[in-house]
């Protein structure tokens, strides 16, 4: 059995600690799924703000 690749768990918590200021605990203690809706509501942000030429984390 293969677990979810630990450098893409570091990408996300760092992503949303980043942006949200959450802490590693709370992050990391979400459901895989959850995470990455996070990921992708801050990406959505982002290209909002920011023009539509920054992509998301999950795209990487």
């Amino acid at each position: 059995m293969t677990g979810y690749p630990l450098n893409r768990l570091y990408e996300e918590v760092a992503f949303i600690a980043y942006h949200f200021h959450w802490s590693f605990e709370e992050i990391v203690n979400m459901e895989h799924r959850e995470r990455q809706r996070w990921c992708e509501e801050i990406s959505g942000i982002n290209r909002r703000l920011g023009g539509e030429t920054e992509k998301s984390i999950l795209e990487a």
